[in-house]
């Protein structure tokens, strides 16, 4: 199967790379493929004629979104809409990553969100992902939309912003009222790769994280815990933080719909330990 992957230098691409390597793969990033340009998009993807379109590239850079709407809605509304035309024009099937911060996160935490809960999203990214999803919807009918949560991996992430931060610190303050599921990119490549091309199972939208839930907190914890760090680890509200974009306070998505295709999904403990053990054979 030939592939085109956009985003191809990033966290979550990089994993997708390693998981569908047995097929054809051409990656490309911003500097290879303007995803919010429908031109270029339309004379790449027929030049190349790819069976499948994964759609990594985002902005996801969530408090600097607040004051580039403009640029995060080409990118993360726009650029979707584009290579949906364009692999709807070519008979490929579109592949695309969204996100929790669709749904807002007020619901109680005693309930998770499913996939077809309502939708209202309080932040520029969640607002121009919901977008870019609908745009999908509406322009193209073989596609997948995975939305994802608390994502980590290679490269800069939360696990080794706790890490570096333990160093230099006695103590980190880390909040303790938003509830999610930490995902390991490496195990969200595995579940788009299980979907797609193993089980090949129905088109349509999919809450795809790791099992289980926890908090930044908790997690944060985990993380010490397992690595034998010496840190106080203080709880704290969002509202301390104070950031420029409202975080959802519940991210918990319900996986059954995957688990009902016999989608593989580890939890979010064995996933961490996973990631941590290759962190240390990467660092010998």
């Amino acid at each position: 199967m030939k592939i085109l992957i956009t985003g191809a230098n990033g966290m979550l691409a990089k994993a997708v790379r390693e998981e569908f390597k047995e097929n054809e793969l051409i990656c490309t990033d911003v500097n290879d493929l303007d995803i919010t340009d429908l031109d270029a998009v339309k004379k790449y993807v027929s030049n190349i004629k790819p069976d499948m379109i994964i759609n990594c590239a985002a902005y996801t850079a969530v408090d600097k979104a607040e004051e580039n709407e403009e640029l995060v809605y080409k990118i993360n509304a726009i650029g979707p809409k584009n290579l949906a035309i364009a692999s709807k024009e070519n008979d490929a099937i579109l592949v695309h990553i969204s996100t929790d911060y669709v749904f807002g996160g007020n619901k109680p935490v005693t309930e998770d969100y499913s996939e077809d809960d309502e939708k209202n999203p309080e932040a520029i990214y969640g607002t121009t992902k919901l977008a870019g999803e609908k745009f999908i919807e509406e322009n193209c009918t073989k596609y997948y939309i995975f939305r994802t949560a608390w994502l980590y991996g290679e490269g800069h992430n939360f696990v080794r912003t706790m890490l570096n931060l333990a160093k230099d610190r006695d103590e980190v303050k880390v909040v303790n009222d938003q509830h999610g599921s930490p995902t390991y990119a490496v195990d969200l490549a595995s579940i788009m790769h299980q979907a797609v091309i193993e089980k090949k199972i129905p088109y349509g939208v999919y809450n795809s994280t790791n099992l289980g839930y926890t908090t930044w907190y908790e997690f944060t914890k985990m993380i010490f815990e397992l690595e034998n760090v010496n840190c106080k680890v203080t709880p704290v509200t969002s509202e301390e933080f104070a950031s420029p974009a409202k975080r959802p306070k519940n991210s918990q998505m319900s996986k059954d719909k995957l688990l009902k295709y016999g989608i593989k999904i580890s939890t979010y403990e064995d996933a961490l330990k996973r990631y941590l053990k290759t962190e240390h054979e990467n660092n010998k």
